[in-house]
This record gives C-alpha cells, structure tokens and sequence, in this order.
C-alpha cells in the first residue's frame, strides 16, 4: 500500500467532517470505537455497526490512535474512517509492531535479524450494512448485519527471511460477517462476527504458512458484549478465536510449540466524554505469541485508544 494514500484520506476525511451535520441522531458508543484494523467495533473485532457518527444521508469522518502493550511487545496504532449514509464504510489504519524479542531466532539459523526490529503493516478496510438496523430494531430480535474485508500490507523489515523460511506471503485479505443487536431497555449490545482468513498474528507474521494444509483461509469466530452503565459509559469483552498456521511447521523444524498462535480476549471500559470523543482502556490477553523467543509467556497487559468522530 503507498505511502500516500493515508495523507489523502485523511484530507478526505477533513473534507467530509466539514460536510456532515452538526447534529446527528446517533446515540453515544453505539457505533462501537475504532477496533486496531480501523473498522468501528471493539477493539480486537469489528462489528456490524458503520462508524463516524453519521446518520442516513450523511457524510462521517473518524479518526484514531491506539497504544497496546505486553510484557515483551507494543503495537502502535493509528487511522481514518470514512462512514456514508450509515451504510458504507472506509477505513484505512496504520500498525508499528515492536518486534524486538525476534532477534533471538538468530540464535536459531542466520537470518539476519537486527535489533529493535519493527513490523509495519497498512490495513485498507470496507465494510458494508446488509439488512437490519442497530438503534431502529432494537425493540425486535431483527440484528443489523454487515459484510466487510480488511486487506493487509505487511513490511517486516529484517524479518522478511523469516517469513520466507515460514512460507508465509507479505499481504492477505480477510472477509466477515458480523451481526451486532442492541438491547436498548436492558443496555446490552451484543456482537458476533465469524472471520474468512489466513493471518498469523492479524497478518503482522504474514499470511498462510508452508505447513500441508495451512496456506488455506479458515473460518475463525469472534464475540463482543458491552453493557451500558449510564449512556456514556460502557464496559464489556471480547473474545477472537485465531488460526494456527504456524505451530505445525515450527514442530516439523524441531521447534515444538515455538511458534504457536493463541486466541486473543480483553476487558474493556470505554467512554465519551462528549458526542464526538471516545476513550478505551482495556485489560488484554493475546496468549503466546512466537513463544520460542519469549520463554513461553503469556502476553497480557494494557490497550488504550482515543477517537474523534463527525
């Protein structure tokens, strides 16, 4: 993906904050805040809700940062969305993955990692509303449901000779289905998306693997619930079920389980100060990973993220 395509979409976006109205009729948090891929959702999983806070017949524009640490790495991310008539969804982020623990698998064969390593990977996403209504249905069990794709760039830098001794290719795309129901009189929102894909690691270790039978897509659930505790006020958790491409190629090298994939889950509390800012903090849980190079921890820690919406 070019370099120059985040600075025009965020002059798109400017543009369109401009032309959207003053005043919308969408209620606080339910158009979920910005998830690490940009698409509007919780943090880890998008959900069928269109971001920005555009209603029908408006022009909405997004925006976001987000910091994430573990006890061995740090994800920094940031991006724009573009929502259209509460309908259609542009989005495109941007993620810096300190990868600095992969130094170690120099000590596995030359592959000529340098220190302090980072992956970078841009993430172009869309994302369309099919049938139902979040706020409008939400006094039926009729949920709003939304297909969308992530298409993902991946530069790894040094780490380009692991991903060719893995078999994995530099980009992916990945489709869902996500089903979100609001219960507004009980304060409930409930999602669920179900993920077509191939990404180790959400596509930060690349795509497919050269184990038999691990280049191809799979079918991967994700779940959210939030509950609301006043109208600016949410807490909730996910869950992300995630594919393991690479354990079976790293046991096949004499590795074991140096290359496993867990699923990833968090606790979060987001809020909204006002109509057009959102903060996240969450308690995050993202297993092992490339435990080989981590001594085998768990990667738990902090997510926060702030975002702007017109």
């Amino acid at each position: 993906m070019k370099k120059h395509l985040l600075p025009l979409l965020l002059t798109a976006g400017a543009l369109a904050a401009g032309a959207a109205q003053a005043d919308t009729g969408k209620l606080l948090l339910t158009g979920g805040v910005s998830s690490i891929t940009g698409s509007a959702g919780g943090g880890i999983t998008p959900w069928a809700v269109i971001g920005t806070n555009a209603t029908e017949g408006e022009l909405g524009v997004s925006s976001y940062a987000t910091r994430a640490g573990t006890q061995d790495y740090a994800l920094t991310s940031y991006g724009v969305a573009l929502g259209y008539k509460d309908r259609v969804e542009l989005s495109l982020a941007r993620q810096d993955f300190d990868a600095a623990p992969a130094f170690a698998l120099n000590g596995i064969a030359p592959f000529g990692v340098v220190p302090g390593q980072h992956i970078q990977m841009d993430v172009l996403g869309l994302k369309v509303k099919l049938a139902g209504d979040a706020i409008l249905d939400a006094d039926t069990w009729m949920p709003q449901i939304a297909v969308g794709l992530e298409h993902k760039q991946v530069r790894p830098g040094s780490l380009q000779s692991v991903l060719d001794f893995l078999g994995t290719q530099t980009s992916g795309t990945d489709v869902y289905v996500s089903a979100t129901k609001l219960l507004l009189g009980q304060g409930l929102l409930l999602n669920g998306t179900l993920r077509y894909t191939n990404a180790n690691q959400n596509g930060l270790l690349g795509f497919g693997s050269a184990a038999p039978g691990k280049s191809r897509r799979s079918l991967q659930p994700e779940f959210s619930i939030a509950y609301l505790l006043r109208p600016n006020l949410a807490v909730g958790a996910e869950y992300r079920f995630k594919p393991n491409n690479l354990q079976a190629l790293g046991a096949a090298a004499g590795l074991g389980a140096a290359l496993r994939e867990d699923d990833w889950k968090d606790l979060f509390i987001a809020w909204a100060p006002s109509k057009n800012v959102s903060l996240t903090l969450a308690y995050v849980d993202l297993g092992r990973i490339v435990p080989g190079v981590t001594r085998d921890r768990r990667q738990t820690g902090y997510y926060l993220s702030a975002q702007v919406a017109f």
